[in-house]
Order: structure tokens, then C-alpha cells, then sequence
């Protein structure tokens, strides 16, 4: 196999076609917006790719299977390029090959083999994921007929959610998924056991509680009960009738949404709940303040994956005046946010909208001793290690790569869309710098 010069949406779309995977899929592969695929897919040889998704291309058709590289010579030799008659349709899914990107989408007739597999911790794609199968028991199981022994006092519910807060926001996955284990089936005797203003305060509780558990399901990769875990966040913060409480869990079903592939309704309904909590609460309090530009930030998310540009950067705006309106970085509400959250989001949306450049340089400007949490300091090496990746500075994505391992190894060993970085690597380094790879692979706990 020959490999591509130039990728134009030709060459692009008969990759896609031959991994067997949805526009939205294959956007999601690559970190680019599902407008911009679908592009490539409806003018073929007449739109030329920019040079970071050039390379991207290059690291997918790099890493294909022989079979894989088989179709893809197969459908450029036929003259195709590989388009559907509806390009936002799923493939067939029998036919549906996983490309170690730590994607679970498309789930089909054995989407919940494939998640009874990840929620079990077996290997996938050369990687073992924390066994969350306790928590997903948790999570769906009925009340116990009995529950005056597990029911906790307020104050002490209170203290354990912090807690497993903390957890969350310090990479401290596997902890957090023990404390949560343990903490679900007390959420129904607690909330049985509390009547009037403490009613109110149990439901908001519980809805923090839910939303770390979406947050932990989405880190590991199982996006399908994240967004159970949204979901019954959303209605106890509508229980707690607290407007602060209901626009943090928006904050989870807008990322739970975007994660499952609904990027425009995720901006959509960030949008909503920030607006709402703007009137119900004249942003009076700090909490409402920095939840307010938490939610924006993630529809600037959305609305980039959906390469909605002007909205990205509309919603970017008003966060950076919330921030300033804050008047500090801090973690009001646990949002950590901040004008420096602001800036760690524009780096993370000018790697979704492709510009690989742009975040190296965005991601210069940040002020890393101002990043208290650990798990916002590694997702900003993170996504610097994409972005050198995509640009072909491949010892500049092992070093940051490093960097996310220091502050928070089990965001490297937790993590399947992590774990693909160090994969690329080892495929597209050579000599001295690819031995640096192996070294740190080794070290992390990629198999590569």
C-alpha cells in the first residue's frame, strides 16, 4: 500500500468507509467537527485537508489493520470514494471495526456485550480499564427492602460527596469509583429520611453525586450510562428546586450529550440552563457566577464539534466576562473555574476545530501555576500531546504526554482516548525517540 501524498475528501471518506465507522464516528476519531467530515464526504477530490488533519489521516491509515488498508486500496482503486447515500447513517454493525480510539458510539445488537466486556475490565485494544462493573450494579440496581442501616445523616452524605469531589478532580479514578460504590445504595434511605428544607439539600447532593458518576463513566469510556447518570442528576437537581443545582447538572447532561454524539443539542441546552440560571438567580452568588461560565465553556465545546465556529467563540466571550466578573481562579460549585479555565478551554477548541497550531500556542500563554486541579493541569498536556502529535513534533507529544503522567498517571492508564496518543507515537516515531516511546508505554501501562 502506497501511502496518500494529499488527503483531499476522497482519499478521507474511503478511509472512513474502510474503518467502517459513521461520519459522527470518524469526526469523533480525529477530533475534528462532524460538519467538517460530512464535507469531505459530499465534495470528494475538490476540497483539499488542512495540514494537521493531513497528518491526523496519516496516524489513522498508519495504525489500520491489513484489512482495513486492504478496503481503503480497494475503494480508491475503483474509483469511489467510498460515499454514502445518506453519509449520516451507521454502518452495517456487524461490520463495525473499533479502532482503539476508546469510542463505545454506534452501539448496536452487541453494544451491551461490548460494554458487559468494559464495565467487566477485559482488555481492549491492548489496554485493561478499571473494573467499573460495581458501579454500574450500583447504578441500576433496585433499593434494598431494608434501609434504615444504610441511611446516613445529612452532614455526613454532605462530607462523602465532597469527598469523592475531591477524588474526582484529583485523578484519583479508581478511589473515586470505590467511595461511589459504597455511597449509591445510601442515596434512597437518605433521601427518605429527609423532609422539608433538608429534602432540598439531600436532592442537590444527590445530584452532585450522580453527576461524578457520569463524569467517572465518561473518563472510562462508557458513554451510554453516563448519560443515565446525566439524567438522574437533572432530576434531582429539579427536585432540590435549587437553580444552581439544576444548571450543574446541566453541565453533565451537555457533556454526557456531546460525548454520545449530540453536539448541537448538548450547545443548545447549555445555552438554555445558563439563561435560566442568569434570570433565576441575577448571577448574585459566586456559585451561580462560575457555574454560569462552567456551562458556557461546555457549549463552546459543543458548538465547536459541531463546527459551529461563531457560537464557539460567542459563548467563549461571555465566559471570559463571567470570569471576570468572578475576579479570580477558584472551584466555586467544583467548576474550577477561571479566567485561566477559560483559556484552558480555548485550547481545547482550537484542537477541535483543527487547529493544532493555534492550541500549542493558546496553551503557551497558560499559567500553570494557577491550575490547581489536577485533572484540568492533565487534560491541558493532553491536549497538547494531540496537538504535537497532529503536527508532527513527535517528541514534543512523548514529553507532554510525560507531563499528563506525572500529574495524573491514572488519567494516562484510565483513559482509552489517552492510551491512543501513546499508541500513535509508537507508529509514527523512529529510533531514539520511538525507544523513548516504548520506555514511557511501559511506565504508563499503554500497550502499544
Amino acid at each position: 500500500m502506497a501511502a496518500v501524498t494529499t488527503w483531499t475528501g476522497r482519499e478521507a471518506n474511503a478511509l472512513r468507509q474502510s474503518l467502517r465507522m459513521s461520519v459522527t464516528g470518524f469526526a469523533e476519531h480525529l477530533g475534528a467537527a462532524r460538519r467538517t467530515v460530512a464535507k469531505w464526504s459530499s465534495q470528494g477530490e475538490k476540497i483539499h485537508l488542512r495540514a494537521d488533519m493531513q497528518a491526523a489521516l496519516d496516524t489513522v491509515l498508519a495504525r489500520a489493520t491489513p484489512e482495513v488498508r486492504e478496503r481503503f486500496d480497494a475503494l480508491l482503486d475503483s474509483g469511489t470514494n467510498g460515499a454514502l447515500a445518506n453519509p449520516t447513517a451507521p454502518t452495517d454493525p456487524a461490520t463495525y471495526t473499533h479502532t482503539g480510539e476508546g469510542s463505545f458510539h454506534d452501539l448496536d445488537s452487541d453494544g451491551d456485550v461490548r460494554r458487559r466486556d468494559l464495565l467487566t475490565g477485559v482488555t481492549i485494544s491492548g489496554m485493561t480499564l478499571p473494573r467499573v462493573a460495581a458501579l454500574l450494579n450500583a447504578l441500576v440496581a433496585p433499593t434494598p427492602c431494608s434501609t434504615e442501616s444504610i441511611a446516613l445523616p445529612l452532614r455526613q452524605f454532605a462530607r462523602n460527596v465532597a469527598a469523592v469531589k475531591i477524588d474526582y478532580q484529583a485523578c484519583r479514578y479508581e478511589q473515586a469509583l470505590a467511595s461511589l460504590v459504597a455511597m449509591l445504595p445510601a442515596l434512597e434511605p437518605t433521601r427518605a429520611g429527609s423532609q422539608g428544607e433538608q429534602r432540598a439539600q439531600a436532592e442537590a447532593l444527590i445530584s452532585d453525586l450522580y453527576h461524578v458518576v457520569g463524569s467517572v463513566l465518561l473518563k472510562v469510556g462508557d458513554k451510554g450510562m453516563a448519560l443515565v447518570a446525566a439524567e438522574r442528576s437533572s432530576r434531582a437537581a429539579l427536585l432540590s428546586q435549587d437553580p444552581v443545582a439544576v444548571a450543574t447538572s446541566a453541565r453533565i447532561m451537555t457533556h454526557a450529550l456531546m460525548s454520545n454524539g449530540h453536539s448541537n443539542q448538548a450547545q443548545q441546552l447549555a445555552e438554555v440552563a445558563a439563561e435560566n440560571l442568569r434570570r433565576g438567580t441575577g448571577l448574585a452568588s459566586t456559585d451561580a457566577v462560575a457555574v454560569y461560565g462552567a456551562l458556557l465553556l461546555r457549549g463552546a465545546i459543543a458548538a465547536a464539534r459541531d463546527d459551529n465556529r461563531d457560537v464557539a467563540e460567542a459563548m467563549l466571550g461571555e465566559a471570559s466576562h463571567a470570569a471576570g466578573r468572578l475576579g479570580y481562579d477558584g472551584n466555586d460549585r467544583w467548576t474550577g473555574f477561571g479566567a485561566t479555565n477559560v483559556l484552558l478551554h480555548r485550547v481545547n477548541i482550537a484542537l477541535t476545530i483543527g487547529d493544532a497550531g493555534t492550541a500549542i500556542t493558546l496553551a503557551r500563554q497558560v499559567p500553570l501555576d494557577k491550575i490547581d486541579l489536577a485533572e484540568r493541569k492533565a487534560a491541558l498536556f493532553v491536549d497538547v500531546a494531540r496537538a504535537y502529535t497532529r503536527w508532527g513534533r513527535y517528541e514534543h507529544g512523548l514529553n507532554a504526554l510525560r507531563s499528563a503522567y506525572q500529574v495524573a498517571p491514572e488519567e494516562i492508564r484510565c483513559r482509552p482516548v489517552v492510551q491512543s496518543i501513546g499508541r500513535d507515537l509508537a507508529v509514527l516515531t523512529r529510533g531514539h525517540v520511538r525507544n523513548a516511546v516504548i520506555d514511557f508505554a511501559r511506565e504508563a501501562g499503554i500497550r502499544v
